[in-house]
């Protein structure tokens, strides 16, 4: 008599950015090395795949959206690009003997590598850059002596950065590296939740420096003949090409793409003792069921559904505020900027009070971005405290914008293209307690087995974040379907 051959139990993804894309592809793969059938659906409300990351190409200019690279110290990022085939289209910044610049006091300063990785390389350029005092240097130089910080509660990055280094290191420098990463204040920043490896460096070492020193030391030695990443790496042709090779591998391996599929409601019961079926409301009125749901959306979006649910889950979920963001691409003919723009572009701490957050020279970082006869600029505008300029219509954001440019480094030419790119509610903030509140929804949502949450509102916001959550998650959903059927 044939064995008899167990359904395939289904799996239901909730949103297709980056997370829900990346839950779906790990799940197959772990699901296979189970032995576990698996139906997966991934449904997205929207009318593309991929979330934030948007890739335009306008002839021969190619301009990001949303993100325009990712960590290669990360390694889910990379990894992800080599099982998809797409290593030969990495690319690392373009090589140049000027990185970067900060804003202060109305002027450009470059802004020395030691600053960055608090393990300056040649202290000329730190000393010299004009950006920070003799007495701040002292200050920031006194980290290695400060005794670590006796309190084990949550901090704001504002308060560590400052007892650690200064006040002057941190309004200059520190704060518009670290909170331009989420657009948010340093001042509600959940040190645990964005930067917890300083933390780690504190109490292992008792300095930062003396920490980043040591593990600098530490650090592994590349293969010989390996290829050397830069800190951010991104695609040949633009990011956009990681969603595609990767909605292309889901298809090919069975996974149900479904796009304008929104879900009105959710409801659960029990359909065996100790285990959950949950009906997914669609928007058209039809109905979907499934044994493990994954919500890889908002979480303000995730709140809304889950509130009948739990209510508790649903309260904790609509704390995590989110902030909106705008991207303004730009065009110049080289021949009209020369002069203005050099290495990667600037930052502007918060204490200037200027519109933008920073302004990147995306032609000059970025190999195959424009023709080399112009310049593409890419600006920041929006975050927390600085939202106001996103009420602003398409024409006004970027006069703004070009008044900027005009001010901080004299560039006064009319772009010969311009696109604006606004993200409304799309940057989540890790504010103090973040990680407290996560333990809480943990507990919340305890008693649903397969429900699981995954999204860059939970534990990082960049794309290798978002890839190592969803493969997290994809873990939980094979580990309780490969679990007991009964209780």
């Amino acid at each position: 008599m044939p064995a008899l051959v167990s359904p395939p139990r289904t799996v239901v993804i909730v949103g297709g950015g980056i997370s829900g894309l990346a839950t779906a592809f790990a799940l197959r793969e772990q699901a296979a090395a189970a032995g576990l059938s698996v139906r997966c659906i991934v449904l997205e409300a929207g009318s593309s795949w991929g979330g934030k990351i948007v890739t335009h190409r306008i002839g021969e200019l190619t301009t990001e959206a949303g993100p325009d690279s990712f960590l290669s110290q990360k390694p889910a990022g990379l990894e992800l690009i080599t099982k998809l085939g797409l290593t030969d289209q990495l690319i690392n910044t373009n090589e140049t003997g000027k990185k970067a610049f900060v804003l202060s006091g109305g002027r450009l300063h470059e802004l020395p590598e030691g600053l960055v990785t608090f393990v300056p390389k040649d202290l000329g350029p730190f000393l010299r850059s004009g950006l920070l005092s003799w007495p701040a240097l002292l200050r920031m130089g006194l980290d290695v002596v400060i005794p670590r910080g006796g309190s084990q509660g949550d901090e704001s990055v504002a308060s560590f950065f400052r007892r650690r280094f200064g006040t002057q290191a941190f309004d200059r420098v520190l704060e518009p590296l670290m909170a331009g990463i989420y657009a948010g204040d340093a001042e509600q920043m959940s040190l645990k939740a964005t930067f917890p490896r300083f933390l780690e460096l504190e109490r292992q070492y008792g300095s930062v420096i003396r920490g980043m020193m040591a593990v600098k030391k530490q650090a592994a030695p590349r293969a010989p003949g390996g290829l050397k990443r830069t800190m951010f790496v991104s695609l040949k042709n633009g990011l956009s090409d990681l969603v595609t090779a990767l909605t292309a591998r889901l298809t090919q391996q069975g996974v149900e793409l479904r796009l304008g599929c929104q879900v009105a409601a959710l409801r659960v019961r029990s359909h065996r003792l100790g285990r959950w079926m949950y009906d997914l409301i669609l928007n058209d009125g039809s109905a979907l069921s499934c044994e493990s749901l994954v919500l890889a959306t908002p979480a303000y979006v995730s709140a809304e559904l889950l509130r009948p649910l739990t209510p508790i889950a649903g309260g904790l979920l609509e704390m995590i505020p989110y902030a909106s963001t705008a991207t303004i691409a730009m065009a110049y003919p080289a021949a009209d900027v020369a002069g203005a723009v050099e290495g990667f572009g600037f930052i502007v701490p918060r204490k200037e009070g200027r519109d933008l957050i920073a302004a990147t020279w995306t032609s000059l970082k970025w190999p195959h971005r424009a023709p080399s006869d112009q310049v593409l600029i890419r600006c920041y505008a929006g975050g927390v405290g600085r939202e106001a300029i996103l009420q602003l219509d398409d024409q006004s954001l970027i006069a703004r914008v070009r008044a900027e440019l005009s001010t901080v480094c004299g560039i006064t030419a009319e772009p010969k293209y311009v696109e604006v790119n606004r993200w409304w509610k799309a940057m989540p903030q890790y504010t103090i307690g973040h990680l407290d509140r996560l333990a809480q929804l943990d507990a919340a949502l305890s008693r649903y087995g397969g429900l699981v949450l995954t999204g860059a509102g939970y534990r990082g916001v960049g794309i290798p974040d978002c890839i190592r959550d969803g493969a997290l998650a994809a873990g939980r959903v094979v580990r309780y379907l490969a679990g007991p059927r009964e209780a």
